[in-house]
């Protein structure tokens, strides 16, 4: 289901999992990932200081997201247009960082 895993331009490492694509996916934050987006948009959630308004709403068709829910992270991805997520994004890659 995951199309990159083990395709050229995809790394996974203890720290970097992800596309090596940086022009689609140059947008960043930093967070906690969790389960669940909001209202059908987003699979999972970056929570980030700041409160609910600054929390974005992540899918990806690259990476498993469950396997990094309650991690620190900074995920790299493509922004959306949302009807209900203030920020949704397309998750290329994931750096732990913890």
């Amino acid at each position: 289901p995951f199309a990159g895993i083990g395709k050229p331009g995809y790394v996974k490492t203890d720290k970097v999992i992800g596309t090596t694509d940086t022009k689609t996916f140059r947008d960043s934050a930093e967070g906690t990932i969790e389960k669940d987006g909001v209202e059908g948009e987003g699979t999972h959630r970056l929570v980030r200081e700041g409160g609910p308004s600054q929390t974005a709403f992540l899918v990806s068709s690259v990476i498993d997201l469950d396997e990094y829910v309650g991690k620190k992270a900074k995920v790299y991805g493509e922004t959306f247009a949302a009807q209900k997520a203030s920020w949704l994004m397309d998750v290329g890659k994931i750096e732990l960082l913890e």
